[in-house]
């Protein structure tokens, strides 16, 4: 991680999946010393980014933020830090700037602004960048630390502001004895929240954070200026949302919105058409006639389809390329997220798996599910190898993103113009798929239909969804409230993952983070579909060491499912978790559900521990609730 002019020093580092999810464009990210922000993609340098191919992938991010966006690349490394810390390598990475840009000393207290000329940078080894520091230079004693003054203003439209000092310890006015005045913040710790006093030192007037605090400290703030620090930019149309109180290190300050897509070949397709998907970056710009240049020169992609002729991968490439048009311009009309899922659907479903890859390998055991299981399952899949890729397409404050609807929080872009390249990661794993017998499905969404649980649960996300919308409701007439509710069938799919991830990370080696989920549930298009997948997702590592797949063999397989269903009975916080149901003036989206008996970490749930609910898989109080009344 570089910082750019006027100090141009690497003052630390993180993992590029931390810029991905927790810290990447438009983000705080919290050094030793003091705070940084990162950039807009405008400011990064991608010669050392490399290209990441995935398709399928790109395309989707072409539909939502538009042609110009050419690739897909990893963040920016160079090799050789570590032997030259002053070489070529110290001159690559992520551009940041110190924000915020306010700072006290800690010795004498004085607040003061980096341009106002009274703090200094150093770092002096280049070895160890986390010493970076700012120092207060008119201080009586010599170089005292300085740290970052910890207040920012955000609002739920992606802006993020300095606090306005000055302003607010003069309340709305000016100092009367300066044009400048110096600053004081004297924080007096304390039990109840902050208790900084910011004062004046050239007239006197003091006042406490407290009064930034809250819906009433609101009214003390200015309004949002629409300032985007990490695009040198303010929103030209304006913000007519009312600033809110930060602290840097709050969680809510940056939520990543991303798109993730499996390397899976396309369904039905043959073999040719598979490769010209793999490598669509390089067969896209490469013109017939350069077709017997390729196969001379050798290119490790045409070295893939060297035994077709070069008509008929001129006629796959068309083929892929009028598809891919066709499919970019049907979802703009159609609005809403790509969807992503019904590829892989397709594939881990289909009678016929598609022949094995280094990206995509499945297996399916000859004798079928085992005999005690097939109440419980229509198919199991083993995933021996798997590609998934991620793409950072945005960010919001305050408010999270919603995985299902496009419209609920917005989203703030990456770069002042249209980005060329959007950062993306890709991790290597293993998984197993399961399908869910239909017709059991079909029939227990009958049966809990009209249930008191049901009810309640869309209750919950009525009201749950009008909070989420807040001011953001201009016409209360027009509000869908039921909009994007997923359904019974996928509160069953995904209360049964979340049990099948915590048994299995007991047995198969991975912890219940280094896990994923996918859930296929049942869409408008096609509602049968029924299929959960379990999948290892650990960036820094290969994760193919084969402790999952072998979990769906067929002895191991079914200790795991009865453990799993048998541990759902009880829960160490019965009878308050299995009593529990989402009820007014709640807006919680899980009933019978707490950290002891489905929870799982935020990296594992795709849904955040939402739509969960025991009731509906093993009987805790109603047994017609129950998917599966009885121990397999």
């Amino acid at each position: 991680m570089t910082e750019t002019a006027p100090f141009r020093r690497r003052v630390g580092s993180v993992r590029p999946s931390h810029l991905m999810f927790t810290g990447g464009v438009g983000s705080l990210i919290d050094l030793p010393n003091f705070s940084v922000l990162v950039k807009g993609l405008d400011e990064w340098r991608d010669e050392h980014a490399a290209v990441i191919d995935e398709p399928r992938l790109l395309a989707a991010v072409q539909r939502t933020l538009g042609k110009s966006v050419q690739h897909l690349r990893s963040a920016p490394w160079l090799e050789g830090l570590d032997k030259d810390p002053n070489g070529p390598a110290s001159r690559v990475g992520v551009p940041v700037a110190p924000f915020p840009s306010w700072f006290r000393c800690t010795a004498c207290n004085e607040l003061g602004a980096l341009n106002s000329g009274v703090f200094g940078f150093e770092n002096s080894n280049p070895r160890k960048p986390h010493e970076a520091r700012f120092f207060h230079a008119r201080c009586k004693k010599k170089k005292p630390l300085a740290v970052a003054a910890r207040f920012v203003l955000a609002c739920t439209n992606g802006h993020l502001d300095e606090f306005p000092y000055i302003h607010f310890v003069h309340r709305g006015g000016k100092c009367l004895k300066a044009d400048h005045p110096r600053l004081r913040m004297d924080d007096r710790g304390g039990n109840l929240g902050a208790n900084v006093e910011i004062e004046c030192i050239n007239c006197g007037e003091t006042r406490n954070i407290r009064d930034a605090q809250g819906s009433r400290g609101e009214e003390n703030l200015p309004r949002c200026r629409g300032r985007h620090p990490h695009l040198a930019t303010f929103d030209p149309q304006g913000c007519d949302r009312t600033p809110k109180l930060l602290v840097v290190g709050a969680s809510n300050q940056w939520f990543a919105k991303t798109y993730s897509a499996l390397a899976v070949p396309t369904p039905d397709a043959g073999a040719l058409e598979n490769k010209i998907e793999k490598h669509w970056t390089f067969f896209e710009g490469l013109a017939p006639n350069q077709y017997p240049w390729a196969r001379s020169v050798g290119f490790e992609q045409f070295q893939e389809v060297k035994q077709w002729s070069d008509e008929e991968i001129a006629e796959t490439v068309a083929k892929v390329r009028a598809k891919k048009e066709g499919s970019a311009s049907g979802q703009q009309e159609g609005g809403g997220y790509p969807d992503l899922r019904t590829p892989e659907w397709e594939v881990f479903s289909a009678g016929r798996l598609p022949d094995p890859d280094d990206d995509f390998t499945l297996r399916r055991d000859i004798d079928g599910v085992p005999e005690a299981l097939t109440g419980i399952y229509a198919d199991v899949v083993q995933a021996e190898r798997l590609r998934e890729v991620r793409a950072l397409i945005g960010f919001t404050r305050l408010d999270a993103p919603d995985p299902e609807d496009p419209e609920l929080v917005r989203l703030v872009p990456l770069a002042r113009s249209r980005p060329e390249w959007v950062l993306a990661s890709e991790v290597r794993g293993e998984g197993i798929f399961f399908r869910l017998p239909e017709e059991l499905l079909q029939e227990w969404e009958k049966r809990v239909a009209d249930s008191h649980a049901l009810r309640l649960h869309r209750e919950a996300y009525v009201r749950y969804r009008r909070n989420r919308y807040s001011d953001r409701i201009n016409k209360p007439s027009e509000f869908d409230e039921m909009a994007h509710w997923p359904g019974a069938r996928f509160i069953a799919l995904h209360t049964f993952s979340h049990l099948l991830i915590r048994t299995i990370s007991l047995e198969c080696g991975y912890s219940s983070a280094s896990l994923s989920e996918r859930i296929y549930s049942g869409t408008e298009d096609d509602p049968h579909r029924a299929g959960i997948l379990i999948y290892t997702a650990v960036p820094d590592s290969e994760g193919t060491l084969g402790g999952l797949v072998s979990l769906a063999e067929p002895d191991r397989l079914t200790a795991l499912t009865r453990r799993a269903l048998a541990d759902a009975r009880h829960c160490s916080s019965d009878p308050l978790c299995a009593e529990r149901l989402p009820q007014a003036p709640a807006d919680f989206l899980h009933g019978a559900a707490c950290h002891v008996c489905l929870f799982v970490s935020e990296t594992t749930c795709e849904r955040g521990n939402k739509f969960l609910d025991r009731r509906f898989i093993v009987p805790i109080d109603d047994p017609e609730l129950a998917l599966y009344p009885d121990l397999p």
